[in-house]
């Protein structure tokens, strides 16, 4: 069973083998943490997306990791729900995206990553669910990953994500 950790900070500084994207669909770059990311790996991270892209709501990618320094190897690119109210299925959406996160970290042999609060950002999910979406799914998916690290970009979100965790 992976250790599943809550830590505070940069997901680009992260001592893991693959971090995670929450991007858009065409992979090709955006704000927030994915646009932390694209800045970080450098142009050659949207070519590849673009290369792998389009990726669904739900679905994850992989690329290489590019100018990221190591150990990190790998980005994973996953394309969560936009919140329309709970009622479209986004919670289902949303799982899916930490699912397909860890069945391809499997796929790559990732030992260690770093998983962002997907879809809390610009795309409106409420803190509070989706981190209880996000540990719940971690907790209960199948995984050869070690270490899931799930990274807060502020204060408030690790103190949801933290909470949720401990219970």
């Amino acid at each position: 069973m992976a250790l599943i950790e809550v830590v505070q900070g940069d997901i680009t500084r992260q001592d893991v083998d693959a971090i995670v994207a929450a991007a858009n669909t065409s992979l090709m770059g955006g704000g927030g943490v994915d646009g932390a990311i694209h800045r970080a790996a450098g142009r050659r991270l949207a070519e590849a997306g673009a290369a792998i892209g389009p990726c669904r709501p739900g679905d994850a990618m992989a690329t290489p990791a590019f100018d990221l320094d190591p150990p990190i190897t790998h980005v994973i690119h996953t394309v969560g729900p936009v919140w329309n109210g709970g009622q479209h299925g986004e919670g289902e959406v949303l799982a899916s995206c930490y699912r397909r996160c860890l069945e391809v970290a499997d796929e790559l042999g990732v030992r260690t990553i770093a998983i962002p609060a997907v879809s809390t950002g610009v795309y409106g999910f409420p803190a509070q669910r989706a981190a209880r979406i996000a540990v719940a799914t971690v907790r209960s998916s199948p995984t050869s990953v070690e270490v899931i690290r799930l990274i807060a970009f502020d204060r408030e979100t690790y103190d949801v994500l933290t909470a949720v965790l401990g219970e």
